[in-house]
């Protein structure tokens, strides 16, 4: 019988979730339905809703339960049921992040309690999902035709993916600063979103690489958005590899660090109503940098590096790239002037997030 790839599985249950549908997690002989927080409205609410011997629960992150001043303890992930049935109002105040806009609703009732491997996988697949980490969650019900994966695979996605990528075609782009420059495209196994190198000029990997891992920023690279430094540093990286004679940039399919675009868009509009870059991800639910750098580290692999000077101001790359097996030997600075619009998100950077530079 044909056995279905493991990537694939958690791929199909990602697709229906961004659709709005329902899917199963289940492991060890149980399971529970899940629908993205994202996706409720008041039919598919109306419907979960329907099933008495099940009451409805909603799963969120400590972080967004910190944020909202209803839990400080220190749980990773827990569930929030109510005496008398969450409510969609309900619902939408402690799921939506511009809730802090909202009059809140009576909190009475609300029970909270640990979630389990099920239900923390669920906020697992909605981040996968590039979607808030909220869902709303039933014990498992009769429903025929919504798609199944085991919460083993979801928790093991991001690792698998990483393990898997290939070399997938690679071309000459002469650059405006760097004319001797190649890009190498790299896939997942289950045809997912690709990274990409841009090589500039000849490595020899005998020698450590001057490296830069840049996250993808599309306001930032590709519009000039004033709100953060990311254009200047991608240029900037590349330039400086041109003048040092090689380098590689490795552009890494992970927006808003790491949170999305959409989530990304939300959180400027956070930042707009007085919250720093931090907490605005915090109020979000997601922690204040979600990124993962095995893809990083496998894509250096492939190409035969194993030691770098890596361009960044952030320690925690330096160390995150060295846990995934690449030694760093040098970390290279790599600073730009701010503006009017970034400067106190460049200072957010090096008070909350130990950035290395001068403001």
């Amino acid at each position: 019988m044909y056995m279905l790839d493991p990537l694939i599985e958690v791929d199909r249950v990602i697709s229906e979730l961004r659709r709005g549908g329902m899917v199963r997690v289940e492991q060890s002989g149980s399971s529970i339905v899940m629908l993205a927080v994202d996706a409720v409205d008041a039919d598919n609410f109306k419907f979960l809703s329907q099933f008495d011997t099940s009451p409805i629960g909603l799963v969120l992150t400590g972080t967004r339960l910190n944020v909202l001043g209803i839990d400080q303890s220190d749980r990773p992930i827990s569930v929030l049921t109510s005496a008398h049935n969450l409510s969609l109002e309900l619902v939408e105040f402690l799921a939506n992040p511009l809730s802090v806009l909202m009059s809140p609703p009576s909190l009475d009732d609300l029970n909270i309690r640990d979630a389990n491997a099920l239900e923390a996988s669920c906020i697992t697949l909605a981040k996968l999902s590039r979607l808030l980490p909220a869902a709303l969650v039933i014990q498992d019900v009769p429903m025929t035709d919504i798609p199944t994966v085991k919460a083993s695979l979801i928790d093991d996605y991001m690792k698998n993916a990483a393990n898997s990528l290939t070399q997938v075609s690679q071309a000459r782009v002469p650059l405006e600063n760097a004319e001797d420059a190649q890009v190498i495209a790299f896939r997942p196994r289950d045809g997912g979103i690709e990274h990409l190198a841009i090589i500039i000029g000849k490595i020899d990997p005998l020698k450590p690489v001057l490296v830069r891992l840049h996250s993808e920023c599309f306001t930032g690279d590709l519009v000039g958005s004033l709100r953060c430094d990311c254009g200047s540093q991608l240029r900037g990286a590349i330039s400086e590899m041109s003048k040092s004679g090689s380098g590689i940039l490795l552009y890494l399919a992970q927006e808003g660090r790491g949170i999305g675009l959409v989530n990304k868009l939300r959180a400027y509009q956070l930042q707009d109503s007085g919250f720093d870059t931090v907490d605005a991800n915090l109020q979000l639910g997601f922690d204040s940098d979600e990124r993962n750098y095995l893809p990083a580290a496998q894509m250096l692999q492939i190409l035969g590096i194993h030691q770098v000077r890596l361009m960044t101001n952030n320690p925690a790359k330096v160390d995150s790239l060295q846990r995934c097996g690449i030694e760093v030997s040098e970390r290279v600075p790599h600073i730009y002037p701010s503006n009017k619009h970034n400067d106190e998100y460049l200072r957010v950077k090096a008070k909350k997030s130990g950035h290395l530079f001068e403001i």
